[in-house]
């Protein structure tokens, strides 16, 4: 028998207005596991992770964290239950400085471990040490992305959700 999901969706359906944008979803995470949803704009992968977060909730369907169902409860609520959010764009707060926008996300994980400190943050993103008194609003996007990261890993996550993706402008050559 498998170990418990992390996440578990089933038959998800997602409206905007009258808009039916997703059918159906079903979605597993399991603990350790890697999961990358991939494709082009439009075609439901910020939408999947609204759902599952309840940013955007499905009007069918169900979501379980660690199989407690989570379907219809607020955003933090779900959120508290181990899993680390970095929103796609960035989520920032730009009249806090970088360590103000560490610190108020620091917590332990579910089970009261902190892998995850100040310390080992700015040991992973080192640039972060050196902008520590700067407003976060004045970082370039590169470093406001390492302060999402950053402040998604304090909260001691079982699960990091990263929105990242936008295909905007890319060109292949």
């Amino acid at each position: 028998m498998s170990a418990q999901a992390l996440v578990q969706a089933t038959g998800l359906h997602t409206y905007y207005g009258n808009s039916h944008v997703l059918h159906g979803v079903d979605l597993q995470i399991q603990p350790g596991e890697t999961l990358a949803l991939m494709g082009r704009n439009g075609m439901g992968k910020s939408t999947t992770i609204r759902s599952l977060l309840g940013l955007t909730p499905a009007r069918r369907g169900e979501v379980l964290i660690r199989g407690e169902r989570c379907s219809g409860r607020a955003t933090h609520q779900i959120i508290r239950r181990g899993i680390g959010y970095v929103p796609e764009g960035r989520g920032m707060f730009p009249n806090l400085s970088v360590r103000e926008s560490l610190i108020m996300a620091a917590r332990p994980g579910l089970d009261g471990r902190r892998d995850w400190n100040l310390e080992r943050v700015l040991a992973t993103f080192p640039r972060l040490a050196e902008r520590f008194s700067h407003l976060s609003g004045n970082l370039s996007g590169g470093e406001q992305q390492m302060v999402a990261i950053g402040r998604a890993l304090l909260t001691n996550p079982e699960l990091m959700i990263l929105g990242f993706g936008e295909q905007r402008n890319r060109k292949c050559t």
